[in-house]
């Protein structure tokens, strides 16, 4: 099994995550509504077991609690590829969701380079729900996004590609990126054969 465990503490956050590539439960509680349902998909679409917990400053924004998982997961995702032999390398789709169409591309390739082209037409997406709480709590910046994937990229040493086609709706938009990357990484990750697949001979 293709896995790994990590913690790491500092001043604004504490997680513990473990994360398999090859499958297993999920349970996520990072003190954010809609991250927890990203990173619930990103569980599902890509066949893994993850389970985090966070607690981080989200009394400040979930900036540091975003952005910190991504360093996290992308950590253990490059510790659990191991040294990437019989790997498929390269993963892209284009997934619809609902009226947003994600086009999303990686190579395994052991060097960090996020190309991130998605325009979100809202700032904010409602944490929970928007009835029930001031206008001004709880709420997610869409902006964390892209900040996640840099974090992940950085940590993980892969190339990625997503863009947005098209689309209207934030939660649909987002949904959609995190969709297409977990089956585009888990089509990437998956073994197919027996050698590295570098003309390299490493990656």
């Amino acid at each position: 099994m293709r896995k790994c465990a990590i913690e790491r503490k500092t001043r604004e956050t504490d997680i513990k995550l473990a994360f398999c590539l090859d499958g297993g439960d999920s349970s996520v509680d990072t003190g954010c509504g809609f991250f927890d349902h990203m990173l619930e998909l990103f569980a599902c679409h890509g066949s893994f077991g993850l389970n985090v917990i966070c607690r981080g400053d989200t009394q400040v924004d979930y900036h540091h609690t975003v952005e910190d998982i991504g360093i996290v997961l992308g950590q253990a995702f490059n510790e659990a590829i191991g040294d990437k032999r019989g790997i498929a390398r390269y993963g892209h789709i284009i997934l619809p969701m609902d009226e947003a169409l994600i086009m999303c591309a990686i190579d395994i390739s052991g060097r960090a380079t996020l190309n991130y082209d998605v325009d979100i037409p809202s700032a904010k997406v409602y944490d929970g729900d928007e009835q029930a709480a001031p206008r001004s709590v709880g709420l997610f910046d869409t902006e964390l996004v892209e900040e996640f994937f840099t974090a992940f990229v950085r940590e993980a040493r892969i190339t990625l590609h997503i863009a947005k086609l098209y689309g209207k709706n934030t939660h649909h938009i987002i949904e959609g990126v995190f969709k297409a990357f977990a089956r585009t990484l888990s089509a990437a990750s998956r073994i197919v054969g027996g050698g590295v697949p570098s003309s390299k001979g490493t990656l």
